[in-house]
């Protein structure tokens, strides 16, 4: 663990005037902290348009009743992607993969191909990614450029496994089939690149019509004219995601709470989307029934990736110099430092992203290096650490507080 307990709790209860003023308050965030994030890892994997997201979003929903606040479910439709046969065969070896989600798929003959580099003349390229790929600048350009008839990617996570990219451009496919397969077949793959051997490869899917699900809630401030303010943190991934998406959740029920109790002078909006690893379909849904709200809220207070899971340091993302020195303030309070902060007008990370090129005023918390990130093996308990998160809360709830009143 990063802090003992004890430092913990005289941090957390210190935090947050009215919400965590003794140690016992602070023992009480921290266990329902713990309870949330195991609730939320035993519901399965969340990929968005699944059994398990619906039921993720009815746990919230109820979850956030809880702690005071008017909670809905909206859906939408989605065409949910279902891989059927994938794999690469090369040698006499199968390995079994899953598709890039916003690129097209192959049919059940799949390719065939002699293997080269991608950029190669070969018919099928392959190249190592890591999976946040799709924020790197020549991601996009060298799938877009590509001749080949098909792209094998090996994801290079922390960890020897199958970490999965993200899909930005989910409604708009483009390039070629993209199989990944996990790490630990990458020397294989090199030697039969080094042959130029001939491989296969499928990347055969189905599309489903079903629906997906936000989960909205309101407090309602004491007076009506004033700017609302927006608290937003993602809810699905491709697989557990518990220290990717746990803690963010956690965060965003923890404001809930303390708004609740400290009736604010403007209106708080909060949003838990889907679609977060299909280009954030959820909160582009939500903005499309909204659209003046980007520009309308006083703030919108974003929880990213990873927050408080183990191994990750933190980074701020804020549009303006008074933002960030608030959020740097709150934290340092709790004994937390900044590790990162984003550049004043790059283009943040995650569903910020989509608010700063939307025009709106945001704050947002992540912790981007999670060597756990898009593993199957971010799960509960070994992924997250507690009391970092618990800080974490204790710090914006107090950010919440200041937003929501002045």
């Amino acid at each position: 663990m990063l802090f003992s307990r004890k430092q913990f709790l005289r941090a957390a209860a210190g935090s947050v005037v009215g919400l965590a003023g003794s140690v016992r308050a602070a023992d009480e965030m921290a266990s329902r902290i713990a309870r949330v994030i195991q609730e939320y890892d035993r519901q399965g994997i969340h990929r968005t348009g699944t059994a398990a997201e619906r039921r993720s979003a009815e746990w919230l929903a109820v979850e956030a009743r809880r702690c005071g606040a008017r909670a809905a479910l909206e859906s939408y439709a989605h065409e949910r992607v279902d891989p059927q046969l994938c794999l690469v065969e090369a040698a006499g070896r199968r390995v079994d993969g899953v598709p890039i989600f916003d690129a097209p798929f192959t049919d059940r003959a799949g390719v065939r191909g002699r293997l080269g580099a991608m950029g190669s003349e070969a018919e099928i390229g392959w190249i190592e990614l890591p999976p946040n790929a799709e924020y790197g600048t020549t991601y996009e350009p060298a799938r877009r450029k590509s001749r080949h008839k098909a792209v094998i990617v090996v994801s290079k996570g922390a960890r020897p496994g199958l970490c999965l990219i993200n899909a930005p451009e989910f409604s708009h496919p483009y390039g070629a089939p993209m199989l990944q397969i996990g790490s630990e077949h990458g020397d294989w793959l090199r030697e039969v690149a080094a042959r130029k051997e001939e491989v296969r490869v499928v990347a055969e899917a189905k599309r489903t019509t079903t629906r997906a699900w936000n989960v909205t809630a309101t407090i309602r401030g004491t007076d009506a004219s004033l700017r609302p303010l927006v608290v937003m943190t993602p809810r699905s991934g491709w697989w557990h995601s518990t220290g990717e998406r746990g803690g963010g959740l956690a965060c965003w029920l923890e404001v809930m709470r303390a708004l609740a109790a400290n009736r604010p002078a403007r209106d708080v909006h909060f949003l838990s989307s889907s679609g977060h690893e299909l280009g954030h379909l959820g909160l582009k849904d939500y903005l499309a029934r909204r659209p003046q709200q980007v520009a309308n809220a006083h703030v919108w207070l974003h929880f990213g990736a990873n927050i408080g899971a183990v191994g990750a340091p933190n980074r701020i993302q804020a549009l303006d110099d008074e933002l960030e020195a608030l959020a740097v303030a709150a934290l340092a309070e709790v004994g937390v430092t900044v590790n990162d902060r984003a550049r004043r007008g790059a283009v943040p990370f995650g569903e910020a992203g989509n608010i700063h090129r939307g025009g709106g005023r945001y704050l947002s918390l992540l912790c981007p290096a999670n060597p756990l990130f898009h593993h199957p093996a971010d799960r509960w308990p070994d992924a997250v650490n507690v009391e970092a998160v618990a800080k974490y809360a204790a710090a914006f709830a107090r950010v919440a507080l200041r937003l929501a009143q002045t």
